[in-house]
């Protein structure tokens, strides 16, 4: 369930995880999964369907997203914008990101946006799941997008493994040399906390990693 403390914020737990105070009450784990899915949705692949405007950085004004989710889901006539901020800001994935009155996805868009993420402080290097079929033909060809507009990167092998076990249940670490991409002026952006994204990698930037994943 999500409550907030009033102390430490949004929470999705019994009890904060700082003071061990109930907090208050905002929506059961049914809702959350539901309206974590529908605002995905929207913000990545079809907000056209809910009649809001996205600007080209990919910004929904928050208000508007509110009444759209409200008027097509009457379930949630009770929705209010700090009910999104609370989605967004205990979301474990980092998958929104809330600026004044506005709201957008951070990354996994199939419509066409032109992100502005920061590009400092990128980690030496990063990871990428593969299924053992591809690895050989990915190792050769590179990696591009395929149904998003961006490839994406994990922080950590662990991570790019747990993203990569939706596909399967074993699948190839590939490691991303970014000290030397970016180098090489190739831009790789920070869109989430794990979460990193670029327009291609050239093969000769990618290896297999036998190593064991790690946190």
């Amino acid at each position: 369930m999500l409550k907030e403390c009033p102390q430490h914020g949004y929470f999705r737990d019994e009890n904060c995880p700082t003071c061990g105070q109930p907090g208050r009450f905002l929506m059961n784990d049914h809702e959350l999964d539901h309206l974590g899915r529908v605002m995905t949705g929207i913000l990545r692949h079809f907000p056209d369907r809910y009649g809001l405007p996205m600007d080209p950085h990919g910004w929904v004004p928050l208000p508007r997203l509110v009444e759209a989710i409200a008027t097509r889901h009457r379930g949630y006539r009770w929705l209010r914008p700090h009910h999104l901020v609370a989605i967004s800001e205990s979301d474990p994935k980092g998958r929104y990101e809330v600026r004044d009155d506005r709201i957008r996805a951070t990354y996994g868009h199939t419509v066409d946006i032109e992100l502005d993420f920061p590009t400092d402080d990128i980690p030496s290097a990063l990871f990428y799941p593969v299924t053992p079929e591809e690895a050989g033909i990915v190792l050769e060809v590179g990696l591009r997008p395929s149904d998003r507009k961006k490839v994406h990167l994990s922080k950590t092998a662990a991570d790019a493994r747990a993203a990569g076990a939706v596909r399967h249940p074993d699948p190839v670490i590939l490691e991303v040399d970014t000290a030397l991409a970016t180098a090489d002026g190739l831009v790789i952006m920070r869109a989430a906390r794990t979460v990193y994204l670029t327009d291609q990698v050239p093969p000769k930037y990618l290896k297999r990693t036998e190593s064991p994943p790690s946190a």
